[in-house]
């Protein structure tokens, strides 16, 4: 396979065939896999054409015509799964269980469709959805896709800033929103979030606001909002059927996750993305119509909408929906939702994995927690020391606990162990091996050559897949250049971002984002590498690391250390955990300070904002601050900064 490819020696021969298949004849690989999907993925014409790249931008099943709202319910139901559970909605807020079943899940869609019809949306128009995850927040999704509107999911808990941002980047011209969420018990007035939010937009923008009322009495603009109840009425006497889509009409606009300053508008299509989403359900997560499926996400992101919505609903399996946070009301929330439902799979974030790690293994201990039959992992490395806690502490090694990559930008992993296709041998720390589909290399940022196993370089997709962004919205110029011409060396490959290296099995180990690694006089060190050599410390949860100037090195590496319970921060402790990153990683890795802090900087889906470091300690502009977790984090590293410059 030439270098810088899979070894040969821990893949599977299947799996090693179908790589190889995928790499020398990509359009028969994804026609074989469309066809062979048929079962579950209806075509209502089959493609003319199945790939057409035209520099930069690119189509996938050119003349088919599908919809992935009638795949998700009506060939479900055809098939015989009517009756079966399609949701599990818990809140972990209000203690509210609901279960709907494929046919009334169905039939709630239809219901929606009917009333978006009624509001006039056309095929094309763009609907904002500013929900909490919940059975109608999804069933509006699936409404959206079933008339051919485009949805605009917005996290349910932005800021006012954040949603106008969005909503006029988008073009939306409608709103479906609830009037009040709750977050650990504290009410989130929603509608007025949305209401000054409006104020940023043009006044002629948004036509109508749609209002699901859960908190009493919010305040109504005349004209423009309506409740949901007058929605609904409004769609009687309209058709409740699919809108027939060629491939490659969008499905979906969704920004990406900030960690990156500004959040670029990433475009995902019906045809391309149901086939890519449906393939990763099966190839990565094995999932079958018996699956009880947990992804702990929200909506709001990537990975809600891939594995908690369309991915578990294509295979017609049950997606438990979890609106809430793992330790409220209990710390045991989580684990009692897998022990009340049978869960069989798991999807969480590595910081999630760490919460629950900080928690403490008693709240997991006492759930029977047996049904259990895989894990995943995403959204940042999964340090080996939370490996190990899930891995071997919970689950006794009778369970497989996978990391695995991906990107809003890829809607679907990228690096992987394919447990549906034949397990390889897990590596702690490493992300995997290149999905089938994925020509996935790391090369020298200078030359675009294949480094050797074990150096660092930058990861490039040589070809598009059908589930990568084929533009961003209404910007194709910050599309080529970000990402087919970031470095001319790689040009016409996709720049994923990252800092990787690959080992002689082709195992992939990330180091973070290529512009977060460290260059300690001359030796290049990723940022999760010293994160990791930190976690390995019995008192370290989580850790963050920044790279910051220094006149005899170029760089030296300052972090930021959360505790965990029982560990006070102290001078000994600090020269301990300074002492053991050079025991771990040797003398080059030259720390400037540690600062013990109490919440890391992170996105709403888990990722540590490393730029948000960076950029305090540079003194400059933080730029979009719309999917920080914590506004306070800022602070935090801000005082902590103060404290390490003296």
């Amino acid at each position: 396979m030439g270098a810088n490819k899979a070894g040969t020696g821990l893949v599977p021969p299947q799996v090693k065939s179908f790589m190889r298949w995928a790499e020398d004849d990509v359009e028969g690989f994804w026609e074989n896999a469309a066809i062979k999907a048929a079962h579950d993925i209806h075509w209502f014409r089959k493609w003319d054409k199945v790939f057409t790249w035209e520099y930069p931008t690119f189509k996938w099943f050119e003349g088919g015509l599908t919809n992935i709202s009638y795949n998700c319910l009506d060939y479900n139901i055809q098939r015989g799964r009517g009756g079966r559970a399609a949701i599990i909605a818990e809140s972990g807020e209000t203690g509210e269980i609901r279960t709907v079943t494929y046919a009334q899940l169905l039939h709630l869609v239809g219901q929606y469709a009917a009333a978006l019809r009624g509001l006039g949306v056309q095929k094309g128009d763009r609907i904002a959805i500013y929900m909490p995850t919940s059975i109608e927040s999804v069933a509006a999704m699936l409404a959206c896709a079933r008339v051919g509107a485009i949805h605009v999911v917005i996290f349910a808990g932005f800021s006012s800033v954040a949603v106008a941002d969005r909503l006029n980047i988008s073009g939306a011209q409608y709103m479906l929103i609830q009037d009040e969420g709750s977050r650990r018990g504290k009410p989130i007035d929603l509608k007025k979030i949305v209401d000054e939010g409006l104020d940023m937009c043009p006044p002629e923008q948004i036509k109508k606001v749609v209002v699901l009322n859960k908190g009493g009495n919010p305040p109504m603009k005349p004209g423009r909002d309506i409740f949901w109840e007058e929605f609904l009425a409004g769609g009687e006497g309209q058709s409740t059927a699919v809108e027939i889509m060629e491939s490659n009409e969008p499905l979906f606009l969704l920004p990406t996750s900030g960690t990156t300053a500004k959040p670029k508008v990433t475009v995902q299509k019906h045809g391309g993305y149901q086939m890519y989403v449906y393939s990763m359900g099966k190839w990565i997560y094995d999932l079958q119509d018996s699956d009880i499926w947990f992804c702990t996400s929200d909506i709001g992101w990537i990975v809600g909408h891939s594995f908690n919505v369309y991915g578990p609903l294509l295979a017609g399996c049950t997606t438990i929906l979890y609106e809430g946070t793992p330790d409220y009301p209990r710390k045991d929330m989580w684990w009692d939702v897998v022990e009340r439902n049978k869960v069989t799979a798991m999807w969480l974030s590595p910081t999630g994995v760490r919460g629950l790690m900080r928690l403490g293994i008693e709240h997991a201990q006492k759930h029977d927690l047996s049904t259990v039959k895989r894990i995943f992992c995403a959204g940042e490395v999964l340090n080996p020391p939370a490996w190990q806690w899930l891995q071997e502490d919970v689950f006794d090694n009778r369970i497989p606990v996978i990391d695995h990559m991906w990107q809003t930008e890829t809607s679907g992993p990228i690096f992987a162990n394919p447990y549906g296709l034949g397990m390889i041998p897990i590596k702690p720390g490493s992300a995997g091996i290149p999905v089938p589909g994925i020509v996935a290399r790391v090369v020298d940022e200078k030359t675009g050559e294949p480094v050797a196993p074990g150096e660092k370089g930058v990861v490039i997709i040589k070809r598009p897949f059908p589930g990568l962004t084929s533009t961003l919205w209404n910007n194709e110029e910050t599309y080529q250049r970000e990402y087919w011409e970031r470095l001319p060396v790689t040009k016409g490959s996709y720049y994923c971002g990252d800092a990787a290296s690959l080992d002689e099995d082709g195992y992939l180990w990330f180091a973070g984002r290529s512009d977060e690694v460290i260059k300690i006089a001359a030796h290049r060190i990723g940022t999760i590498e010293i994160e990791n050599a930190l976690i390995s410390h019995p008192a370290v949860v989580e850790s963050g690391v920044s790279g910051v100037p220094d006149e005899l090195r170029g760089e030296v590496a300052c972090a930021f250390v959360v505790l965990k319970s029982g560990y006070e921060p102290s001078e000994e402790l600090k020269k301990e955990l300074i002492n053991h990153v050079r025991n771990t990683m040797g003398a080059i890795v030259v720390m400037r300070d540690i600062q013990f802090i109490s919440t890391l900087p992170k996105t709403r889906s888990g990722k540590i904002m490393r730029r948000v470091m960076r950029t305090l300690w540079a003194e400059k502009e933080l730029g979009d601050l719309s999917t920080i977790e914590e506004e306070a984090s800022v602070s935090e590293i801000r005082e902590a900064i103060k404290k390490m410059r003296g």
